[in-house]
């Protein structure tokens, strides 16, 4: 986390299996639940798989997500990301081979920023095999 938070793009963030049943990494106070993380599971399985059912990712669009508690509503989707809004704040969700990071960034910091570096860290753990 040291890097994402580091960069001052990010002001809490956490890596978590593909599958969303282990968070391998977290910031002090950052836990997003066992339902918000599997509803990103299926989010992500639905924008990767474009001719599959969107269900999921239809209903993010009109719904919003959550995360850590907190609603976010969606800005865009794509094929490894989730981006979304609350007010200035927001996250950033990218994934990689074996897991997906779950990026804030507060209302001072950049939401280009904040993704960009969540999706630079996303490259490399992809490169690292992960």
């Amino acid at each position: 986390m040291s890097f994402l938070v580091g960069s001052g793009h990010i002001d809490k963030a956490a890596i978590v299996s593909a599958a969303g049943d282990s968070i391998w990494a977290a910031s002090p106070g950052f836990q997003p639940n066992s339902a918000e993380l599997q509803n990103i599971v299926k989010i992500l399985a639905a924008s990767g798989n474009e001719k599959g059912d969107q269900g999921p990712v239809e209903k993010a669009q009109a719904e919003g997500i959550h995360v850590g508690g907190e609603r976010y509503v969606v800005a865009r989707i794509d094929g490894r990301s989730i981006y979304a809004r609350q007010g200035r704040a927001g996250i950033c969700i990218t994934a990689t081979k074996a897991a997906f990071i779950v990026a804030h960034h507060g209302e001072t910091q950049v939401a280009g920023n904040a993704s960009s570096t969540t999706e630079a860290l996303a490259d490399y753990l992809i490169k690292a095999g992960y």
